[in-house]
């Protein structure tokens, strides 16, 4: 209870909130924290039915905690389709066009200075778009990078939960019912009792033992979503196959996280990520799953906050 009222607290006296409208007229809610004048911006980029308040607690670490270094500005924001950003066609729910936002993001709040960038889940996988499609951003730009509960390819099953056969017939089938239904497209959450969620929610996302804000973040997250993001979104994901996109990171720190109880994204497709990435560092967290932002606040927090300090490091050297 005092960590939530201190979390409180900061928020009211160091965020900034606002929206960042796109090329194509898609408006992005953002959250703005830390200091005047920081020396390294953190982009945190979320997962797949999140949104930005599953990275609140590692920015409010970054910001207001007591990790060594210098503090950094914060931004985290909504996903197209996702928590208060716009809603946008299907044709538009696509992993490349989550990286042109990203760009666009960085361009009209953080135009200048070193950037780190923190992607949890589809959050990591837009990150990897970005140095696809952006390049020369990544090139000039971005000073570190975590990779968080995530993957470079290899999603094919997720389409079908990992199922294969008949069973994998029977779900698509069921699945392409649902999801063309107006009991699907017309909804505008998934729930609106998120806590009816929690029993199927905790065994797929959490690991052993998870705790009640991480709990309140991860169901209240999911229960807002639209329905038509999980439907319209999931082709992006299964299509996603960036193994040659981290090359992008060779020369840069990155940090790759992995819950050792994570269903979604579990640690072999970290340890897929870290063979083309050998210089990153690899952290497994015992018994958390696929939240770890939520669920291992201070560890994710810590090692992003390492990368902070060599980026400011290297900025005072030159």
């Amino acid at each position: 209870m005092h960590d939530e009222r201190r979390y409180r607290e900061q928020r009211m006296r160091n965020e900034h909130r606002y929206r960042v409208l796109t090329g194509d007229g898609t408006g992005l809610y953002a959250v703005d924290s830390g200091p005047d004048g920081a020396p390294v911006t953190v982009v945190l980029a979320h997962g797949w039915t999140l949104d930005e308040r599953c990275w609140a607690p590692v920015a409010h670490e970054l910001t207001g905690g007591s990790h060594p270094g210098p503090r950094p500005r914060v931004i985290r924001y909504d996903h197209r389709g996702h928590g208060r950003s716009d809603d946008t066609p299907d044709a538009s729910k696509t992993l490349e066009r989550l990286a042109d936002d990203l760009a666009e993001l960085i361009g009209q709040v953080a135009p200048s200075g070193p950037l780190v960038l923190a992607g949890h889940s589809m959050g990591g996988m837009t990150v990897m778009a970005l140095a696809q499609r952006h390049p020369e951003l990544v090139a000039s730009r971005v000073a570190g990078v975590a990779l968080v509960a995530t993957a470079s390819g290899g999603l094919g099953g997720a389409a079908t939960l990992g199922m294969s056969g008949r069973p994998a017939r029977m779900f698509l089938a069921g699945k392409q019912a649902l999801t063309t239904s107006p009991r699907w497209t017309e909804r505008r959450e998934l729930s609106r009792h998120p806590a009816l969620l929690g029993p199927g929610l905790r065994a797929l996302l959490l690991g052993r033992r998870p705790d009640g804000r991480a709990r309140r973040l991860t169901y209240g997250a999911i229960g807002d979503c639209r329905p038509t993001t999980v439907s319209g979104f999931t082709p992006t994901l299964t299509e996603h196959e960036r193994d040659a996109a981290l090359d992008a990171f060779a020369d840069l720190p990155v940090e790759v996280m992995v819950g050792s109880a994570d269903r979604l994204t579990p640690p072999r497709f970290t340890r897929r990520i870290r063979t083309h990435l050998p210089q990153s560092a690899m952290t497994i967290f015992p018994d958390a799953g696929h939240m770890i932002p939520v669920e291992r606040v201070d560890g994710v927090s810590s090692r992003i906050a390492a990368l902070v300090q060599q980026a400011a490091a290297r900025v005072t050297s030159t």
